[in-house]
C-alpha cells in the first residue's frame, strides 16, 4: 500500500488549497478513504471520509461547509478542496485507509497572513 499526499502550501486566511491522494497497491474502489489533520502540538484528528463509491461522506464539524472530499476511481485518487481557510487549519494533512490502517507521508499546510 503506497499514499501519496501532495497540493500543501502556505495560503492567506479566506483561500483555498486542493490536496490530492494517489494511492497504489491495493483495489482503490473498494476502500472507504480519510483524511486527517494533525495541527503543531495536537493530536491527530478526522477531517472527512468517503466511502468507496463516493455514496457516503462525513465531515468533521469544523470544517463542514468549507472543505469537499471527493475521489476519483479511474485514477486512484482522493482529493480535499478547502475553501475559506483559516488560521486553525494550519496543519500536516495525511491521508489514511482505515481497513488497512495505511497511512501516507503528510503534507502540510499552514494558513497565515
Amino acid at each position: 500500500v503506497q499514499l501519496v499526499e501532495s497540493g500543501g502550501g502556505l495560503v492567506q486566511p479566506g483561500g483555498s488549497l486542493r490536496l490530492s491522494c494517489l494511492a497504489s497497491g491495493f483495489t482503490f474502489s473498494n476502500y472507504r478513504m480519510s483524511w486527517y489533520r494533525q495541527p503543531p502540538g495536537k493530536e491527530r484528528d478526522m477531517v472527512a471520509v468517503i466511502s468507496g463509491t463516493g455514496g457516503s461522506i462525513n465531515y468533521a464539524d469544523s470544517v463542514k461547509g468549507r472543505f469537499t472530499i471527493s475521489r476519483d476511481n479511474a485514477k486512484n485518487i482522493v482529493y480535499l478542496q478547502m475553501n475559506s481557510l483559516k488560521p486553525e487549519d494550519t496543519a500536516v494533512y495525511y491521508c489514511y485507509v482505515p481497513s488497512l490502517l495505511s497511512w501516507g507521508q503528510g503534507t502540510q499546510v499552514t494558513v497565515s497572513s
